[in-house]
């Protein structure tokens, strides 16, 4: 978790941004900015930290040929985190960096911030971070004031929601060996053109730590249950359903993360289990990433991913069974016409 209520910006310098496969220069200010009213800072801070006070997967800086100094931001985060005698001149060079990258032609242009940090806190420590957000949306907004008798509106074009940051990142100063520790922000694109923030820009992956880990496991499970057994197992949508709830259960009581007590608890037939870690393995080939066998599970994953566990058994466009636990007591069945029922056995009505 991360929050700013000890937290002090120190250092800001912003500048725009524009496309460069459009045509679109760049603005580089001359100096950092300085503020006359300390409402400002306050502003600034929540505009530009609250959004990630519900981020829980965490990035790290990456390079194909494993070489974090080939890594450009890398580079200017490990700079600006040993001296803040130059920050200002480091900013000019990750705005050049981002217009270098700026070539899909839906890219829009926009402020670049460039932060730093003291005291913010990631899982109750105290770090210095370095935080780098771009403002690409502008909206209108109307001002009632009074005057003499009567009240006034008017109007600001081109003005910036702080209630919604488009782009951001904060790189927190531990973990630097693995590539720091980085937590992104991108609510503007979600199709192709929104890679260049963390792909190219950034050039981040995914920290395997145990957030990740409780995340993953719980996709591959699912992906596993829901379409990996088809051709493999007989089984019915209530089992499947039965699999996936028995799963959360699991992860929900447990502390730790055990593949051969989860395989054992959960799965609880050879061959399944075989075939779900041969599935594990697939997965973890294909996608180039380590699935341990051994975690201390997250509680906030496991949150994350009950939202997507379904357990609804849809029949028709007439019924939704919502099963929850023991699926012994829901039976399937065809009568002689061909007619196909569920008879469901319950002890109280609710």
């Amino acid at each position: 978790m991360i929050t700013y209520f000890e937290a002090n910006l120190t250092n800001i310098s912003i500048h725009r941004v524009g496309n460069k496969s459009a045509g679109n220069s760049c603005n580089f200010s001359d100096a950092e900015v300085y503020f006359k009213d300390d409402l400002i800072g306050k502003l600034l801070m929540q505009y530009f930290i609250s959004p990630f006070e519900k981020v829980n997967e965490m990035y790290q800086f990456s390079h194909p040929t494993d070489n974090l100094e080939l890594n450009e931001m890398y580079h200017f985060a490990t700079a600006m985190f040993a001296s803040a005698d130059d920050f200002h001149e480091k900013t000019v060079q990750i705005a050049k960096h981002l217009y270098d990258v700026s070539n899909h032609p839906k890219i829009k242009s926009g402020e670049l911030y460039v932060v730093h940090f003291e005291q913010l806190q990631i899982d109750g420590e105290l770090l210095q971070a370095i935080g780098i957000f771009k403002s690409e949306t502008k909206e209108t907004y109307l001002k009632v004031y009074p005057e003499q008798k009567n009240f006034q509106v008017t109007y600001e074009q081109e003005a910036i929601n702080i209630k919604k940051l488009d782009k951001g990142c904060l790189i927190f100063n531990t973990d630097k060996e693995d590539g720091y520790r980085v937590a992104v922000i991108d609510q503007t694109n979600k199709s192709n053109e929104a890679v260049y923030w963390t792909d190219e820009f950034l050039k981040l992956r995914v920290r395997n730590d145990n957030y990740n880990q409780t995340n993953t496991v719980l996709s591959v499970y699912k992906d596993f249950v829901t379409q990996g057994m088809e051709g493999e197992l007989e089984m019915s949508k209530t089992d499947k359903i039965d699999l996936l709830n028995r799963s959360m259960k699991y992860f929900k009581e447990k502390d730790n993360f055990n593949l051969d007590e989860f395989a054992a608890e959960v799965i609880d037939n050879n061959q399944a289990i075989e075939s779900f870690k041969t599935f594990k393995s697939n997965y973890e080939e294909e996608f180039d990433t380590v699935i341990g066998d051994e975690f201390e599970i997250s509680n906030a994953a496991v949150k994350k991913q009950a939202r997507v566990f379904k357990s609804v058994l849809k029949l028709d466009k007439n019924f939704h069974i919502y099963i929850h636990g023991n699926n012994e007591l829901i039976e399937k069945g065809v009568e002689d016409n061909g007619r196909k029922y569920y008879k469901i056995y319950y002890e109280n009505e609710l």
